[in-house]
C-alpha cells in the first residue's frame, strides 16, 4: 500500500513537526481534528514511507560559539569525489555539502569559531580543487520547512 496521496492533514502533522518535532500527539490531534491515535498513525505511514527522516533540533550555531557561517564552492574532479566525500562527512565544520551544477561541483556550509579556522579549512580543502568562499553576513530566510501545496 504505497502512501503517495498526502491530504491536507498529513501537510498539516508535516507543517506542524516542522515547526515543534516535540509537538504533543494532543497538540497535533487539535490541530488536525483527529484523534491522537490516527495522528499516531499517519505519523506512521509518514515514516515509513520516507517523508519523515527524522526528527531534529534547531541549534543556534553562533552560541555555540560558531559565529562565521560560509558557502565554500569547490570545483572537484570526478576522480577525487571517493577521497572528497568522506573527507566532508568528517569535518566536523562542514555542516552541508550539496552537489550542484556549473563550474563549482560542490557547495560546502560551514560553520566556524573564527575567520582564521575558515581560512585554515579552505587551505586545506584547496588540495581537492579550486574554492570560492562566501561569508554569510546575515540571513533574511531562515531554513524553514517545506510543506508540499495540495495538488488536487
Amino acid at each position: 500500500d504505497p502512501y503517495k496521496y498526502m491530504d491536507q492533514i498529513d501537510r498539516t502533522i508535516l507543517g506542524c513537526l516542522e515547526q515543534n518535532a516535540r509537538m504533543s500527539l494532543k497538540e497535533l490531534s487539535k490541530q488536525c481534528f483527529i484523534s491522537a491515535p490516527a495522528v499516531s498513525s499517519r505519523i506512521a505511514h509518514l515514516k515509513e514511507h520516507g517523508y519523515i527522516t527524522g526528527f531534529h533540533a534547531a541549534v543556534d550555531c553562533e552560541k555555540l560559539g560558531y559565529p562565521i557561517k560560509a558557502f565554500v564552492s569547490l570545483c572537484l574532479a570526478p576522480k577525487d569525489k571517493d577521497e572528497f566525500y568522506p573527507y566532508a562527512k568528517g569535518c566536523r565544520n562542514v555542516v552541508g555539502c550539496d552537489c550542484v551544477t556549473g563550474k563549482y561541483s560542490q557547495i560546502l556550509t560551514c560553520r566556524f569559531k573564527t575567520t582564521k579556522d575558515l581560512d585554515e579549512f579552505i587551505n586545506d580543502l584547496q588540495r581537492f580543487g579550486e574554492t570560492q568562499t562566501q561569508i554569510v553576513f546575515s540571513t533574511s530566510v531562515e531554513p524553514r520547512a517545506l510543506v508540499p501545496e495540495n495538488e488536487e
